[in-house]
């Protein structure tokens, strides 16, 4: 993962230069490794590097044999490898698995990003035609902002980052995942159509608990792709607890192909390299990381997982003082002021500098889940399967702006790289065609929140086949993260919040708020606290608050405790 910034038709791009290389240093965080620019026409292109692929011959930009096209990438194509295969008379230059995007562009323009496998934002620029293409991945699990500034009405400007482009732009937006935007039209088009993206179209699919195990078992694969050591984040929730057993199981498995079975504690399995050979050069088994306020329910239900699967753990506190002294940095980093984002990304963002530190650069994590299943417990009030499997397609519409928001800028603030199995392609075409009826939640028949899910690793009546999780993590009821690192994390802020916002000042929200008003003394502090990092009006178009369906009768908070189906349930 890296960070991109471009700016496109620039009227003196000489004289712009120093100003697009500040711009860019303003997101070095995402790629610590080494920074890149060329300077084409009146176009500029910068990329600052996290390498994880390709680690000799990744450079980026890169720019084509013929000098014709430059292209700056942020993300990671898992079937680069098989676009190669596909595109074999390209003389491609590197190793790289981005590389194959231009070729990709000559053969199927506008369509090149639905041959693609990954997560994803670039621009690449042709110099022959003055063109532009910018694309960002299905989902958006990678963030991309495109600018536009009224003092000059040809410039266009995209980053990784908002803050890269609050200097020049009066109007940003967050770049749609799922499309491709063409200078030659200057339009932003789809191209990501799968069968289930209709949220009033109700899937009807039968139930196959196997397709979806061997489905995500394959999401964890691919993302195993890596000539660095990784690692997993661990909850000791369903979610990220799955992953885990996953990747464990597949890192063995993986070492056991390669031949050597005695593998000692000085070597590293690193996954695959860009040629699709393993590689070995550090540990000998998968690390795990979870973090908490000191006894949280997280941190308990994450040693008990490490301690099954066998992964070598790394348990983290933080104090509460910690986090609030944070908050200022995670609103910096996260661009946001949505409070369940905030919460849940402050334990991340503290997470990430600590495993950083421990020498890992990729993690495989486990958001997606909640959304695709139905997972947060406010769903239990769905009035219909109909209504139910509606939500989920909203909801998954829409994490681009919550939690892959929150994986992808928490983790990339100490230059390390989130990947998220659940959300991979395919994974989405199976599960998000399920009926919900099978979905639905129904305590008094058993059913809890992602039944088919836990019923999918259940492996009980497999004799023959090891558990993936202890019955006590499988079937463990959700908590969100900002829940599970501590009960007190969320009532601290709530407390600190109260402090800092006057009954006063919380009865007069500023007028450029216009209709969007904080409904809370902890929104009204967030919001403040984003106004202040990014005064312009253009910042705030860009978020996007995440709140329960409040027509379902849930309480205005998004803490899962909230839920009256929750073990320790809050009163309303």
């Amino acid at each position: 993962m890296c960070g991109i910034y471009a700016a496109y038709r620039v009227d003196d791009v000489q004289a712009f230069k120093p100003k697009a290389l500040q711009n860019s240093k303003r997101i070095r965080h995402r790629g610590p490794d080494w920074s890149g620019n060329v300077v084409a026409n009146s176009t500029i292109l910068c990329h600052e590097r996290l390498a994880i692929v390709g680690l000799d011959a990744g450079a980026q930009p890169i720019v084509s044999t013929d000098g014709r096209y430059i292209l700056s990438v942020n993300g990671e194509i898992y079937n680069h490898i098989n676009i190669r295969d596909e595109l074999k008379d390209y003389p491609f230059q590197t190793l790289s698995d981005c590389e194959p995007i231009i070729p990709l562009v000559e053969k199927y323009d506008i369509d090149a990003p639905k041959h693609l496998d990954g997560m994803f934002a670039w621009v690449l620029y042709d110099k022959e035609t003055d063109r532009i293409l910018a694309a960002r991945d299905p989902i958006g699990v990678v963030t991309l902002y495109m600018g536009r500034s009224s003092k000059s009405a040809k410039t266009v400007y995209f980053a990784s980052e908002l803050k890269c482009l609050v200097d020049e732009c009066d109007e940003i937006t967050a770049f749609p995942p799922g499309h491709i935007y063409d200078s030659n039209t200057d339009k932003i088009t789809r191209y990501f159509n799968p069968t289930w993206w209709d949220e009033n179209k109700i899937a009807s699919k039968p139930l196959d608990l196997k397709l979806i195990r061997e489905t995500l078992e394959m999401a964890v694969r691919k993302r195993l792709m890596a000539e660095v050591p990784y690692g997993v984040l661990l909850s000791g929730g369903l979610d990220s607890s799955l992953i885990a057993s996953i990747a464990a199981r597949e890192t063995q498995k993986a070492a056991l192909a390669e031949g050597d079975h005695s593998i000692d504690a000085t070597h590293t399995l690193t996954g695959v390299d860009a040629s699709g050979k393993l590689s070995f050069t550090g540990w000998s088994k998968l690390h795990s990381f979870a973090i908490g306020l000191p006894g949280a329910p997280d941190l308990i239900a994450a040693k008990k997982v490490a301690e099954y699967i066998g992964t070598i753990h790394h348990s983290h506190t933080f104090t509460l003082q910690e986090g609030f002294d944070a908050l200022s940095d995670v609103i910096y980093h996260l661009e946001t002021y949505d409070v369940t984002t905030i919460r849940a990304s402050t334990p991340m963002y503290l997470l990430s500098r600590k495993i950083k530190a421990q020498g890992v650069k990729m993690v495989l994590s486990g958001e997606g889940s909640d959304e695709i299943f139905g997972g947060y417990l406010y769903f239990a009030q769905a009035p219909t399967p109909a209504e139910f499997h509606t939500e989920c397609v909203k909801r998954v519409k829409n994490l681009h702006y919550a939690d892959c928001l929150r994986a992808n800028k928490s983790t990339l603030a100490w230059g390390l790289e989130a990947r998220v199995p659940f959300l991979d392609k395919e994974f989405l075409e199976v599960c998000m065609n399920i009926d919900p009826v099978h979905k639905m939640i129904n305590p008094a028949e058993g059913k809890i929140e992602k039944y088919i899910l836990r019923k999918a690793f259940d492996t009980s009546d497999e004799p023959n086949v090891k558990p993936y999780l202890p019955d006590e993590i499988l079937w463990r009821q959700k908590e969100q993260f900002s829940d599970g690192v501590g009960y007190s994390w969320i009532d601290g802020l709530k407390d600190l919040a109260e402090k800092m916002v006057s009954d006063e000042e919380f009865a007069n929200p500023k007028p450029h708020w216009g209709d969007d008003i904080p409904t809370t003394k902890e929104a009204y502090f967030y919001r403040c606290k984003f106004d202040e990092l990014f005064p312009t009006k253009a910042a705030a178009s860009t978020v996007m608050r995440w709140i329960p369906k409040a027509e379902w009768g849930c309480h205005e908070d998004p803490s899962g405790r909230y839920a009256k189906i929750h073990d320790a349930a809050v009163e309303h």
